[in-house]
């Protein structure tokens, strides 16, 4: 084993020998990348050596890429691989293939080696670094087939970077022991998921199923092996654990009577633990483990902060059953609308009755109104649930602001008549007017540069073959980092809306179902995240979030400032294939640790 000390005494060529293997068959990767010297830690050494491949140029990178043998592929059968390769691909079973799965994995090889021109590369180690199963190494391949010969490069490079990740830490006898607790706790409470989707191995937990109650009870139950000294369960269903600081005596009450200490503040933080459907396992329950394994830490070490920590799993985020989202932060800040619990599912169960049934008092739900001034603010870890930090190879994005977004409920009527009979200058398409307008919708945020229209859901109900549609369902969610430009554009687009349907002679509605100020972060909270960020060595990198989170939501009443985990698979979200990384994890564990430790001080 080896250590960052002596990687920064030793001489270009000991370090560089240090670092043999790290790339394959690549040595001048780590020797260029000793001209960074003193290293800061290994994320810093991760580092450089990304930005010493990336400033190396595209022929150099194909010259990697192609320096890496096919999986399950010649050299593999002929004992020829490295050791390093020899273990990643033994630690994936691939070693251990029947002769079938070697011919179908020479296929797939040899087709995409035709498509790209350069071998499939692959981290089989996977995000916890155990190794992945021989199906879903295959089904990579099939998938990645379908991409863009440019895209599929950078996905090789940055696959490449995990593989050298994993081979550091082996080196450096690192283990990311933090992250992988975090990633483990995710997995199991993934376990959980609502009927019509847990049958096809689909993650799905909406509001109040049993699944989300399940769910619940987990977290209550990890919260208190953590070490918190509260946890309870509201009246909306959040899981909520509460990790007490220390008491600053009041001299001037002239005893040290615990009865008589200074009121204590506590740090709010959490995320949701519902998913869309179909969705991922990363998305929002990272903000949740995150800050619990930090408890778990200081717990461990029997020590306490000058302020105390409460830990707060939303219910509900996502606004999946019902329409109401934001509906676990909106209610920590007074912001649950009774007419809510009027509100039916697609199973006509009204969230009151849901509520009933989960044994939640309604009538306690406007106790649970946090008062400000008991906070010092709001943090929350979240997954970036986009392509920026995985493209820049960097593992953590310090958040500027929550962009403001609206989302609206809307149908077009028109008049069905036969497909055949009608001319086309004496129909009232509902479902063209609709189309016309996606088109108007794209091209308006475009035109900004930063923000965002989208239609997620477009239905013609009783929709025929051989029938003009007469009526057209869809939603409408628009976005931007600031009020001014978004209510601009949603202004815009309702217009067009108005106008494009006087023309096709239709009519429409358009319901608000949610309006969420744009968020930005608290500057002295953004500073300590960058602090923390900066302690290990890792780059700052500053970005908005054009997701919603809960942090916006409590923004209204505190300061709030977010942290961001790069994510793998370019990022994706509301996803399957939405995933992180146990260092990424680690890292993040590690970041909101030195934020505690530093906010500490401060008192």
């Amino acid at each position: 084993m080896i250590s960052i000390k002596q990687l920064n005494q030793a001489t270009p060529e000991q370090a560089t020998l240090m670092l043999d293997g790290v790339y394959e068959h690549s040595p001048w990767i780590a020797a260029n990348a000793l001209s960074q010297r003193p290293f800061r830690s290994l994320a810093h050494l991760k580092y450089c050596l990304v930005q010493s491949l990336e400033a190396a140029g595209r022929e150099a990178k194909l010259g990697l890429i192609r320096a890496h043998p096919e999986l399950a592929g010649k050299a593999m059968q002929s004992n020829t691989l490295t050791a390093e390769s020899t273990n990643e691909q033994n630690k994936a079973g691939l070693t251990q293939c029947t002769p079938d799965e070697l011919a179908y994995i020479a296929k797939l090889n040899a087709a995409y080696l035709a498509k790209f021109g350069f071998p499939f590369i692959l981290a089989v180690r996977g995000a916890r670094g155990v190794g992945l199963s021989k199906q879903f190494i295959l089904s990579a391949v099939e998938r990645r087939l379908h991409n863009h010969p440019l895209f599929e490069l950078d996905e090789c490079i940055r696959q490449i970077h995990r593989i050298a990740e994993i081979r550091l830490n082996d080196k450096f006898g690192v283990t990311p022991t933090l992250g992988n607790d975090v990633w483990d706790w995710q997995e199991k409470l993934a376990q959980h998921s609502d009927v019509g989707y847990a049958e096809h191995g689909q993650l799905t937990v909406t509001y109040l199923t049993d699944a989300h109650r399940a769910c619940a009870q987990r977290i209550s139950h990890w919260m208190k092996e953590c070490g918190c000294d509260s946890v309870e369960i509201d009246a909306v269903g959040n899981v909520v654990g509460v990790y007490e600081g220390s008491y600053k005596n009041d001299s001037t009450l002239g005893n040290n009577n615990a009865d008589y200490s200074q009121k204590i503040s506590k740090l709010l933080t959490g995320s949701h633990y519902d998913t869309v459907r179909n969705g991922g396992k990363y998305d929002g329950r990272l903000g949740i483990f995150v800050p619990m394994a930090c408890v778990r830490e200081l717990k461990k070490q029997n020590k306490r902060l000058p302020f105390g920590i409460e830990i707060v799993a939303f219910a509900e985020e996502e606004g999946q059953r019902y329409k109401a989202t934001f509906l676990g932060s909106g209610a920590l800040i007074g912001d649950f609308k009774a007419e809510w619990l009027d509100q039916t599912d697609a199973d006509g169960i009204t969230m009151r009755q849901a509520m009933q049934h989960a044994g939640l008092c309604v009538d306690d739900i406007a106790k649970i109104k946090r008062d400000a001034t008991d906070y010092l603010g709001f943090v929350e870890v979240h997954i970036e649930q986009g392509p920026v930090l995985n493209e820049l190879n960097i593992p953590l994005g310090i958040v500027t602001s929550i962009n403001g977004s609206v989302r609206y409920n809307c149908e077009v009527i028109g008049t069905a008549c036969h497909a055949g009979t009608t001319p086309m200058n004496r129909r009232a398409d509902a479902a063209a007017a609709v189309a016309e307008l996606i088109l108007y919708a794209e091209q308006r945020a475009m035109q900004d540069g930063d923000s965002v229209a989208t239609v997620g859901i477009l239905n013609v109900p009783n929709g025929s073959t051989n029938v003009v549609p007469g009526r057209c369902q869809f939603t409408l969610d628009m976005r931007a980092p600031n009020n001014a430009q978004r209510d601009a554009m949603v202004n815009d687009i309702l217009a067009k809306l108005k106008s494009i349907s006087e023309r096709r002679n239709v009519r429409y509605t358009a319901e608000q179902t949610m309006c969420a100020a744009a968020a930005p972060s608290s500057p002295e909270w953004q500073q300590r995240w960058e602090k923390a960020v900066d302690s290990l060595g890792v780059p700052l990198y500053r970005m908005p979030s054009g997701a919603g989170h809960d942090a916006m939501k409590l923004h209204e009443i505190m300061p709030q400032a977010m942290l961001f985990v790069r994510g793998e698979n370019s990022g994706i979200s509301h996803n399957p294939l939405e995933s992180s990384t146990n260092d990424d994890m680690q890292l993040a564990v590690e970041a909101f640790s030195a934020l505690l430790e530093n906010l500490a001080t401060e008192f």
